[in-house]
């Protein structure tokens, strides 16, 4: 039996926070073609916000192809290709800059994650919350060394401190995860300025919620509530079955 492709709706936000004067997160929507990614700028004002900018340019600067294999390829030469065009930028005025990036592809029920820094891809699936990403920090080796316990690493004067990031180097390792994806998902990409104030416990709760502009709304919300000390910015994407119409193959209701 043909599965049609699934539904997507997403609702993306950025916020400068309670305390920074600019904004230097980015972020890219492309839901007609099952892309979305948020990218959170270092080095400053100008410097973080431009590396940002560059990685979303990129990966929103043409259609990617049909099939999930060519798209996912697509997606990982475009942020080689943004970390290369930061790299050479920054060597070239002599400055340190880069960015983060998580991005969500989802095509022929599948999904990918792709992932280079602390900005998180997080999944509600059937109420459990799933933590797709897996920081790239210096605190989060010390988890995986057994230095510290999870729970230490909540609040630890290094958690900024990246072990990983676009544009640092001239060859960047992009760690990637794919699964298939199921109606009812719920996928939440986020920049730190969210989750270093909103625990698992409020994501999850909020992510139940039933539009995408709602969670949007509510997260952003919280966050600002609890103090926003960084930039803030969130995608959230909802999947589910295509309308059928009577008479037709399918129709994806926008």
């Amino acid at each position: 039996m043909t599965r049609f492709p699934l539904r997507t709706q997403s609702v993306a936000t950025s916020h400068e926070g309670q305390v920074r004067e600019h904004n230097e997160d980015s972020y890219v929507c492309l839901e007609e073609d099952g892309l979305w990614a948020v990218a959170d700028g270092m080095g400053g004002y100008d410097c973080g916000e431009w590396a940002a900018a560059i990685l979303t340019r990129e990966l929103g600067s043409e259609p990617l192809g049909a099939s999930f294999e060519t798209a996912c390829d697509e997606v990982a030469e475009r942020i080689h290709r943004a970390n290369q065009i930061i790299f050479e930028e920054a060597r070239g005025r002599g400055l340190r800059m880069g960015s983060t990036i998580v991005a969500l592809l989802v095509r022929d029920r599948c999904f990918a994650i792709f992932w280079v820094g602390d900005s998180r891809a997080y999944l509600l699936r059937g109420g459990a919350l799933y933590q797709l990403s897996s920081d790239h920090s210096e605190v989060q080796e010390l988890v995986e060394r057994g230095i510290l316990q999870p729970e230490e690493a909540e609040g630890h004067p290094m958690s900024h401190i990246l072990a990983r990031a676009i544009g640092v180097a001239g060859a960047v390792e992009v760690d990637v995860i794919q699964d298939e994806v199921e109606p009812g998902d719920v996928f939440l990409l986020c920049s730190d300025g969210l989750h270093g104030c909103v625990g698992t416990e409020d994501i999850a709760r909020l992510l139940a919620q039933d539009t995408p502009r709602r969670i949007s709304e509510s997260l952003l919300r919280l966050t600002l509530d609890r103090g926003a000390p960084d930039n803030v910015t969130l995608i959230a994407v909802m999947v589910s079955e295509p309308t059928m119409v009577p008479g037709r193959i399918a129709a994806v209701v926008p």
